[in-house]
């Protein structure tokens, strides 16, 4: 299989393409920065790596042409832009669309809700309450990327994570549509592995599940 990742080099992106050459896929890493992947992965000789801006369309679009899916671990990095994510879901929508791709895998935080949501504890609610305090533009932003997924006619997954860890990969978390609360957790690697595992045997799509241990 192979996989157009945008945000490879980040923290949950390095993990994510490790993972999916160990499972001997192919990977495309769309970074921003080559050298921020690591050099084993870099020169792996199933890495293609495109240098590019996800504010640039072509450039989305060319290094999501002949994917199998597309996986997105973007996150609000210093200088982007307050929109970034919402730009990135159109771009990658397009690309996808002009590429005829239809797997979308997405990864996005707890604090994006959904209507299937159980109803959240009051440390729920202190936790959302602080997410709209400290950073409500950024949080509005992965709103606004994941309506523009959810209304779309690819076969998506937004997979929403909560407090993400530098921990190890353990393999085992629960899934679904949670009711988390501010202690809850889940590291990075088994973010990547969730989404993996999403995206090689179509599990949940056109669902929005959380994922924490």
């Amino acid at each position: 299989m192979k996989l157009a990742v945008f945000g490879a080099s980040g923290r949950t992106g390095r993990p994510f393409v490790r993972q999916a050459l160990g499972a001997g896929h192919e990977a495309t890493a769309f970074v921003r920065d080559a050298e921020k992947l690591d050099g084993d992965v870099r020169d792996h000789d199933r890495v293609t790596v495109v240098e590019g801006d996800v504010c640039d369309a072509e450039a989305v679009a060319e290094a999501i042409e002949g994917a199998d899916a597309v996986v997105s671990v973007l996150g609000h990095a210093e200088g982007s832009p307050d929109d970034v994510l919402t730009l990135a879901a159109d771009h990658v929508l397009r690309g996808m669309e002009r590429a005829g791709v239809s797997r979308l895998l997405w990864l996005s935080g707890a604090g994006v809700r959904t209507g299937k949501d159980p109803e959240r504890t009051l440390g729920g609610r202190l936790m959302t309450g602080a997410l709209k305090l400290v950073g409500g533009d950024l949080l509005a932003d992965s709103k606004r990327a994941v309506e523009r997924i959810v209304d779309s006619d690819t076969e998506w997954t937004v997979v929403r994570a909560p407090r993400l860890t530098d921990g190890e990969r353990r393999g085992e978390y629960r899934t679904g549509y949670l009711q988390l609360g501010p202690r809850d957790s889940l590291s990075r690697a088994d973010a990547a592995d969730f989404l993996l595992r999403c995206a090689v045997e179509g599990e949940w799509t056109n669902e929005a599940p959380m994922a924490s241990y």
